[in-house]
């Protein structure tokens, strides 16, 4: 296990391997170490991977918000200096990675967004408050967000899979709403019709948190960029499907280090 580090400004970090560096990013309620089954990227990239704000070991909980949690990833590659960066970013993590382009555009050097989402309509956004943000503040027991949550982000329920889903998904109560509402916030409508680095937008056939119309319309804003659907997985492709993800990401990445 690698052993996580903490940056000036209070953000836990695992940073390790070689070659070219890239920020893993990982979603609502997740941690750091939910990036496992990526570990093995190691072998040809230098790989950042941190807490956000409130999740995690990360002990800042003020200030929940997508602008903060781009602003400390941004801090720390700069604590790091690393001035030329792949950012990948799941779910909520993808629309960090947005907002980091966003913030810091000559930072990034490829953007990879998975599962993940730009802007939410009015009406969605009233239906997931209706739906999730009542059912997970009824939700006391920690089992029972698990068995909630599991099952709307995963395409196989076996006890296995929901096993390793609880070992990567440790939401804090107060902490997965004030992301949750932060998350609904997001319009990058006129963002990514500016995004101009290479960008790989994936999404997950049975994804029943973010489907894949979201993920198309994605690719329709942003100018070449590459748009894939796996098959047979749920909105946690990185753990469902680990091989054919980490293939998808290896693909990408050597084509950007041939191009530079």
């Amino acid at each position: 296990m690698e052993k996580a580090k903490i940056s000036k400004a209070g953000v836990p970090y695992l940073h390790f391997g070689s070659g070219e560096p890239v920020v893993l990013i990982h979603g609502l309620g997740e941690v750091k170490e939910g990036w496992q089954n990526q570990y093995e990227l190691a072998d040809q990239y230098e790989l950042i991977i941190p807490d956000l704000r409130g999740h995690g070991a990360c002990t800042k909980t003020d200030g929940i918000s997508i602008q903060n949690f781009a602003a400390d990833v941004i801090s720390l590659l700069k604590e790091l200096e690393i001035r030329s960066v792949h950012i990948l970013g799941l779910s909520m993590g993808g629309a960090v990675a947005q907002e980091i382009y966003r913030q810091a555009p000559d930072l990034c050097r490829s953007l990879m967004l998975i599962s993940s989402f730009h802007y939410l309509p009015n009406i969605i956004k009233a239906l997931l408050l209706k739906k999730h943000k009542a059912k997970f503040e009824a939700l006391s027991v920690k089992g029972k967000q698990i068995d909630y949550l599991s099952r709307m982000a995963l395409f196989s329920w076996k006890k296995d899979t929901v096993e390793k889903f609880a070992d990567i998904f440790k939401p804090k109560q107060q902490i997965f709403i004030k992301s949750f509402e932060a998350c609904l916030e997001v319009n990058n409508l006129t963002l990514l019709p500016m995004v101009n680095i290479p960008t790989l937008i994936i999404g997950s056939q049975y994804d029943s948190v973010l489907p894949v119309w979201i993920q198309a319309r994605m690719h329709k804003l942003i100018p070449h960029s590459e748009f894939i659907i796996l098959r047979n997985t749920g909105h946690i492709a990185k753990l469902e499907a680990k091989d054919r993800f980490n293939q998808l990401l290896r693909k990408f990445l050597n084509q950007q280090t041939l191009a530079s």
